[in-house]
């Protein structure tokens, strides 16, 4: 039966997967799937694709025409006064107004109108990329949570030979009796760890529901998947991040804008039609007029607004080259933490844990030949414990920071 340390902790989370023994295991793919399927910021996203895509629609249209109803020399004085008919100049009216603004302007609109649904789509696919890495960490960080949980059942299988080793050692003789406390307090220690890994695992648990919903309380199942990265590759394509292809849109819209802003120099026209209708003694009418803007204050008016329209293509082409150099230091910075992380875990697999092994072999033997007292024994094994735990967090760390890397420039740039 598992000591006290472990009864607690392994109770509480064995029983939030008492109801998951019917669960489909939740793969790294499913996950990703997951999320990108019930992630509202995608949903919010596709929504402003939509709008964009009904807003281009009447981009290029003619504005609504008018239509306008009055009177014409209404005589307010004199012996015909408040008389609509008596009066031969007197006319009843109606008409409609179109109005035509330049083809320059249309155009630009077309284009700009066109630019903002690439624009909106861009943003989808940077928010596509930031779901799916979210994703990706987060089931990560649960695996390994997970595997340093598993680490436990070893651990406690050795206190219980590393106990009974120290009885025997005080039968015999060889060890004082306040050595049989030490392997307690050494479980103890483990139970205070062991509760801080339990608290981890429903942190992340809460992660991955943040992003997958109730799939998250699936057990997870298969191991993560090697991502090939080449650095040479990486570095070809960090012009190809949807952060920065985003820019390109924009910068579209942009001059679509400047060109729109342009347009407004040239004067737009518009047409009126009326019928006007006299009194019974006189004639009907009909009356057409054309009506065109001028533009005679540009200094003041269109040019400022093309200086600001340029101003902001300025701004567009600043912010893509700083978040070029950005993602350029990122990108170097990860393949650094990539290649030493990599060493690391090779180190610790081929040093560290042979040697660590060894040396609690070594310590143990002595102790049970009354050589070393058991505080040795103890530390010796402490550092094997911590080169366990060392490995898996290594391992962590590197294939975090290799889906980092993929999902950057690996997936979304194929």
């Amino acid at each position: 039966m598992p000591p006290r340390w472990m009864r607690l902790p392994l109770q509480l989370s064995l029983a939030g997967l008492v109801g998951l023994a019917q669960a489909a295991p939740l793969t790294f793919n499913a996950a990703l799937d997951q999320a990108e399927n019930t992630s509202p910021a995608l949903a919010a996203q596709r929504a402003q694709v939509g709008a964009a895509q009904s807003a281009a629609i009447p981009a290029g249209a003619l504005p609504d025409p008018k239509l306008f109803v009055g009177v014409d020399n209404y005589p307010v004085s004199g012996p015909m006064r408040g008389s609509l008919t008596q009066d031969f100049m007197t006319m009843q009216k109606v008409g409609v107004m179109q109005e035509f603004p330049n083809a320059d302007k249309r155009r630009a609109r077309v284009e700009a109108a066109s630019a903002e649904i690439a624009v909106a789509e861009a943003q989808s696919r940077t928010a596509r990329l930031k779901v799916r890495r979210e994703a990706a960490l987060a089931w990560l960080n649960r695996y390994a949570v997970e595997r340093k949980l598993a680490l436990f059942a070893d651990l406690e299988r050795e206190n219980r030979l590393l106990a009974t080793a120290v009885r025997a050692q005080i039968a015999s003789g060889r060890a004082q009796p306040a050595d049989a406390v030490m392997p307690k307090q050494e479980a103890a220690q483990l139970a205070d760890r062991h509760d801080d890994l339990v608290r981890d695992l429903a942190k992340a648990n809460a992660e991955l529901r943040r992003l997958i919903g109730s799939a998250a309380d699936e057990p997870l199942a298969g191991a993560p998947p090697a991502f090939n990265l080449d650095a040479g590759t990486l570095r070809q394509r960090l012009h190809r991040h949807p952060e920065l292809l985003a820019f390109g849109a924009e910068t579209r819209k942009a001059e679509a804008e400047v060109r729109e802003a342009v347009a407004m120099k040239k004067p737009d026209w518009g047409v009126e039609l009326a019928y006007q209708k006299r009194g019974a003694q006189f004639g009907d009418m009909v009356s057409l007029q054309f009506t065109f803007d001028l533009p005679l204050f540009s200094k003041t008016r269109q040019d400022p607004a093309i200086a600001a329209k340029q101003q902001e293509l300025a701004r567009i082409d600043a912010e893509r080259e700083a978040m070029l150099r950005d993602h350029a230091n990122e990108l170097d910075s990860d393949l650094a933490d990539y290649a030493a992380l990599g060493q690391q875990v090779e180190r610790v697999h081929l040093e560290w844990l042979p040697l660590a092994q060894q040396k609690v072999d070594l310590v143990t033997a002595s102790y049970q030949a009354g050589r070393a007292d058991l505080t040795t024994v103890l530390s010796a094994r402490r550092e094997l414990i911590e080169q366990r735990f060392k490995l898996i967090e290594l391992d962590y760390q590197r294939t975090s920071t290799a889906a980092r890397l993929y999902f950057a420039y690996g997936e979304n740039a194929q």
